[in-house]
């Protein structure tokens, strides 16, 4: 395949990626690497010999007070707004691929699940990982970089057990694939996500399409689910806050089983805000299990009977106070300017008998000035000495708008951006030109093995040609086995299924 249409440095031209000669507009291989944007590559190293991941970004976030998008987005009230180019200071820096990878945070949960050998108490392990998933939306009021065709990312992270791959697999529809296995063999976890995102006024809606599937090997079960949809409140005006609402189903294909979430929408008096019920049930609809707490705090599990006594007896007298409650929320509900958040309670009133399957991990201290950002998201971009000539030339972690933001340069990150998204035009047009198919590199267009959807599944990389070596210490050396035989799987790809060529659309 030509190599002439991969993004690279606009100084040194369009030219050949030798770790990968498919078209890839994502190729940052003559990038430029800002200076001093790893200050503290120094760190020691643990006992096991695991380099210390940062807990800060290089610079705080810029703030967005004086800026306004409405003169962008009141052309766009019920829009998809993919195809609308918005400006940097909306964004944080991080791609989607790797805003995609936070649903790892919690990988302990998956681990647990593994371990118990009775399916319901899988199930509220499975349940308890979904919800976990979404929490790191709490306050992340920042949009991701939408990825450049062919952009890819690995994360390995040996001490907690795991190893993922994910990648643009397609343009117009956006879709992000992903692929995450247990370096223990006991799990494998892959999705594809395609996020609609709708303007409706005061708000902005996504909407995660697609299939997320869990499969617990050892056990041989898959679940399946899709996640909940997010609405960010006072696009135009007013302190931007996030809800996230809808019913996410967990299937185990294999029980019979299912969970029913019903992520609550805030309503009128915000009295539901952030909340989470539902049940386990089996194949007969016989509830087993009641499941209740907040997404971005905790979830909780108790027997059925005992949750509707504790209901019963919480509704009884509460009448006039509810009614004196409603009565003085009214002021705040009929706000024109503004949807104002509701108060927070940060509290879940926990039902006695419960058992505890969930709690949030705090967040830095400085986590506010550093988009709002988890700590695990904090080191999701960082770029750690010697792995440049490690990682593919298409890893999110070499986009230099990306790293240009992270490090507090803004001018420089808006340029950036505006010239990759042309030179992924040019590529397309060129590609266009040429009669030339989008072949991509680690997934492939398929059918979900579990539900018949549509899906795309890994069909192997990198990590093949290290499966029986023995595991290795050290983040470095962690990606430098992932890397390895990369070349190699080259000249295997001209044999992989040809996608759709993707329409012209430019990118956000």
């Amino acid at each position: 395949m030509n190599g002439e249409e991969e993004f690279y440095d606009a100084v040194t031209g369009l030219e050949s990626d030798d770790s990968y000669e498919g078209v890839s507009e994502a190729s940052f291989k003559d990038a430029i690497v800002f200076e001093g944007t790893q200050e503290d590559s120094d760190r020691l190293l643990h006992e096991n010999g695991v380099r210390e991941r940062r807990t800060a970004l290089p610079s705080p976030m810029f703030s967005r007070n004086n800026f306004s998008v409405w003169g962008i987005l009141k052309k766009c009230v019920g829009l998809e707004l993919s195809k609308i180019a918005m400006p940097i200071v909306l964004n944080e820096p991080l791609s989607f691929l790797q805003r995609i990878s936070e649903y790892m945070e919690h990988t302990y949960l998956i681990h647990k699940a593994c371990t118990m050998p009775d399916p319901l108490d899988r199930m509220q392990g499975v349940a308890a990982f979904a919800v976990s998933a979404v929490a790191s939306q709490w306050d992340r009021t920042g949009k991701p970089f939408n990825p450049l065709l062919g952009e890819t990312y690995e994360l390995i992270r040996e001490t907690e057990g795991y190893r993922l791959i994910s990648e643009q697999v397609s343009h117009h529809p956006p879709i992000s694939a992903f692929h995450a296995e247990s370096l223990n063999q006991d799990f494998v976890f892959h999705g594809s996500i395609y996020p609609k995102l709708k303007f409706w006024g005061k708000s902005v809606e996504a909407e995660p399409r697609g299939t997320i599937t869990l499969e617990l090997l050892n056990h041989k079960e898959a679940y399946t689910w899709t996640n909940p949809l997010c609405c960010v409140h006072n696009i135009i005006l007013g302190k931007l806050w996030i809800e996230q609402y809808g019913t996410v189903e967990i299937l185990n294909h294999s029980t019979g089983d299912k969970c029913v979430l019903n992520f609550k929408p805030c309503g009128m008096f915000g009295k539901e805000l952030h909340k989470v019920e539902g049940y386990i049930q089996d194949r007969n609809k016989r509830r087993l299990r009641v499941l209740y707490g907040k997404w971005t705090e905790c979830i909780w599990s108790v027997e059925p009977q005992e949750y509707e006594a504790h209901r019963k007896a919480e509704r009884k007298g509460a009448g006039d106070a509810r009614k004196h409650k409603q009565q003085e929320d009214v002021t705040v509900v009929e706000n024109e300017e503004a949807d104002d958040m509701p108060e927070v309670q940060e509290t879940v009133a926990v039902v006695p008998g419960s058992t505890l399957l969930w709690r949030v991990a705090s967040r830095p201290a400085h986590s506010a000035q550093m988009y709002n950002f988890t700590s695990f998201a904090m080191s999701l971009n960082e770029l750690e000495p010697g792995m440049e000539g490690i990682l593919a030339t298409t890893d999110c972690r070499l986009r230099p708008d990306i790293r240009a933001m992270e490090n507090g340069d803004i001018d420089t990150a808006s340029r950036e951006k505006e010239r990759l998204e042309e030179k992924q035009r040019a590529a397309r047009k060129e590609r266009s030109k040429d009669e030339e198919e989008w072949s991509n590199r680690w997934f492939m267009s398929s059918t979900n093995p579990y539900t018949g959807s549509q899906d795309w599944l890994y069909t192997g990389g990198p990590r093949e040609s290290r499966q029986g070596r023995s595991q290795v210490t050290g983040q470095k050396e962690a990606f430098a086995k992932a890397m390895e035989g990369e070349r190699k799987m080259n000249e295997d790809e001209s044999s992989m299924e040809k996608m759709d060529e993707e329409e012209d659309m430019s990118l956000d």
